[in-house]
């Protein structure tokens, strides 16, 4: 595919999206029926439709209309090209530029279409971030480094680094935590190498390291990973200490890979269901990294910030909240319940830990942390709670 062919595609692509459709969905489809694609071709469309995604509010602006056609002329524009270049409707490129289309466009507003952000939640992030917001708004409108974690129970960081040289991956240490690592170069064939597979890193952002690293352990304790997920945390706490480790996720199925992760690791952890927490409780650490928006995330999963609404918000805050509330009992008496979130939002950190001391004095906090994409991964917040 040409360029400009390429562009073609992620126009149509982007218009999928922009009615609805899944960028993954729409991606996978378009990759199952053009099999003409090679695999640089179906990697720059992808990264034509994320980076449209990132930044769609100011492509748009400079494109002229909010399309997907239109977003890749802005996306054209941005980077400082002329979109004539390659819209010559020759060969699979775009059709050319009408005479409109050429004249149509203007540099993004200030505030939130210059930061590519809905205008609703604009004021939360502002307020949440202070003079921090337009650079970490910056920050969500480019792609994130590709970060993984060294298993340290089994190698430190600069064996691994090590490890990946000799199968031609390029990385460095990465920031926040001790097991960190960056890669540079190669990381689409990250999980294809022998050091994968044999349990010696995983995929991880650095700040959900950071989350992790700063939870104080001691070998031996009982610790329940509440909203395990896929179970990347409960991965990297049982490689700080020696655990006796419980995994839970409201929905079972999103913990299918979990085992075989574990045992890629060499780590056991106890899958459990919510009916069986009362009899296995009380826990010396209740993790909880609950659903919320995913505003920290948003470079990585750009979607999040269109989809959002103030009314699923407030509805992520109730979730929230209602969790906290039902693991307090699971805590044993000066056990500490660690409430993470990926997001920006103070409605969703320190709001809702507020709201839930206020409710229950047998707590206390012991420390919060925030970390922002400023500091070299994504937007995390994490409370440490004391049960008196």
């Amino acid at each position: 595919m040409t360029p400009g062919a390429r562009l073609a595609m992620a126009a149509e692509i982007l218009d999928a999206v922009l009615e609805g459709t899944a960028a993954e969905k729409a991606l996978t489809g378009w990759a199952r029926k053009s099999r003409y694609a090679g695999s640089k071709d179906r990697a720059a469309v992808r990264d034509h439709v994320f980076d449209a995604l990132r930044c769609m509010r100011s492509y748009a602006a400079l494109g002229g209309a909010m399309t997907g056609r239109g977003l890749t002329i802005g996306l054209l524009r941005a980077e400082g090209t002329d979109p004539a270049t390659l819209f010559t409707g020759e060969g699979h490129c775009p059709a050319p530029l009408t005479e409109a289309e050429e004249t149509a466009g203007a540099a993004p507003a200030p505030g939130a279409e210059a930061g590519d952000m809905p205008d609703w939640i604009w004021p939360l992030v502002t307020q949440s971030l202070g003079d921090q917001a337009e650079a970490v708004a910056e920050c969500l409108r480019h792609r994130a480094p590709v970060q993984i974690r060294a298993n340290l129970s089994r190698h430190d960081s600069a064996a691994v680094i090590a490890m990946l040289a000799e199968e031609g991956i390029t990385a460095a240490p990465g920031p926040l935590a001790p097991s960190a690592i960056e890669v540079s170069e190669g990381a689409r064939r990250l999980t294809g190498t022998r050091a994968f597979a044999d349990g010696v890193f995983e995929m991880q952002d650095a700040a959900s390291q950071a989350v992790c690293a700063t939870i104080p352990l001691k070998d031996g304790q009982r610790l329940l990973d509440y909203c395990a997920g896929g179970g990347g945390k409960t991965l990297a706490l049982a490689a700080r200490a020696q655990l006796d480790l419980f995994a839970h996720d409201a929905t079972p199925e999103r913990m299918q890979d979990l085992p075989v992760r574990a045992e890629r690791a060499g780590v056991p952890v106890t899958l459990v269901d919510g009916s069986d927490l009362p009899g296995l409780a009380p826990f010396d650490v209740v993790l909880c990294d609950v659903p919320c928006s995913g505003s920290g995330s948003w470079r990585r999963a750009p979607e999040g910030k269109w989809r959002l609404t103030a009314d699923r918000l407030d509805d992520l805050q109730n979730i929230q909240g209602q969790i906290l509330s039902d693991v307090a009992d699971l805590v044993a008496p000066d056990g500490l319940l660690a409430y993470a979130t990926c997001s920006l939002l103070a409605e969703e950190n320190r709001d809702r830990i507020d709201a839930f001391i206020a409710g229950n004095p047998g707590w206390q906090v012991q420390a919060d942390h925030r970390w922002t994409p400023l500091d070299g991964g994504d937007g995390f917040y994490l409370a440490l709670l004391r049960r008196i």
